[in-house]
C-alpha cells in the first residue's frame, strides 16, 4: 500500500509535500500532484504538509475519493518527478 494524493490538491497544487519526502515519490501532473506507489514507503511524513488535507493512506482514503487510488498509479508514471518546492496554482488557505 502507498499513501494516495486526492481531490482536494486538485486546481491547488501545493508542493510542500515533495520537499519531506525521503523516496522522491511525488509526480508533478497539470493540475495536481500524485504519488508513485512503487517507490512510497508509507513513512507518513507528507501527510502533515499538505495545506489541504489531500493525501491519506490508501487504506484511509475517504469513499467518495477512492478513484484517485487509480488515478495516482495511473498517472504517477507518465508524470515527471518533483523534489523541489514551487508555487502553488492556488493561493494557501486562509491567505485571501
Amino acid at each position: 500500500m502507498a499513501h494516495v494524493v486526492t481531490s482536494p490538491c486538485f486546481g491547488c497544487k501545493y508542493t510542500d509535500c515533495v520537499t519531506v519526502c525521503p523516496t522522491d515519490c511525488f509526480r508533478e501532473g497539470e493540475q495536481m500532484l500524485y504519488i508513485d506507489p512503487e517507490p512510497c514507503i508509507d513513512c507518513g511524513m507528507c501527510v502533515a504538509e499538505c495545506p489541504v488535507e489531500a493525501i491519506f493512506y490508501e487504506k484511509d482514503v475517504p469513499a467518495e475519493w477512492k478513484d484517485f487510488i487509480a488515478l495516482n498509479a495511473e498517472m504517477a508514471p507518465k508524470c515527471p518527478p518533483i523534489v523541489t518546492q514551487k508555487a502553488p496554482l492556488a493561493a494557501p488557505p486562509g491567505s485571501v
